[in-house]
């Protein structure tokens, strides 16, 4: 199985548990130091350090939505990174500060970019 064969089963599994609240199952293909960054609109809106954080960040995630999917779209394969086009729908389990109310439903299309060293992911980065 080739390098990019590899890198995409870890990110399809890495979205497959995502998307079945399996934090867990999100967990088994990152480094120990992971670094974790959210940006919308150009702004880093979340970030985390180590698995650790990134682990309690994803439990509190998990209560936010009643339902949530990351569609991969399209992926390219660099030397120590992949990008991931992303379609992601959600409906929202709790009422948001901004206004979104519990059983809305939000859609939105992004990118993700998961930067490797071997067959650990050390950087996740999303961007809406």
């Amino acid at each position: 199985m080739s390098s990019d064969e590899i890198r995409k089963n870890i990110i399809e599994n890495y979205i497959n548990s995502y998307n079945n609240f399996e934090i867990e199952k999100m967990l088994k293909d990152l480094d120990e130091n992971i670094i974790f960054r959210n940006v919308s609109n150009g702004e880093v809106n979340l970030m985390t350090k180590g698995i650790a954080d990134f682990n309690a960040q994803a439990e509190r995630a998990k209560n936010l939505f009643s339902r949530r999917e990351q569609k991969i779209i399209g992926l390219k394969f660099g030397a120590d990174k992949v990008e991931a086009e992303i379609f992601y729908s959600g409906t929202i389990a709790v009422d948001f500060p901004n206004g979104l109310r519990s059983g809305s439903t939000i859609e939105l299309g992004g990118k993700s970019i998961f930067r490797f060293a071997g067959d650990k992911i050390i950087e996740i980065e999303d961007i809406s």
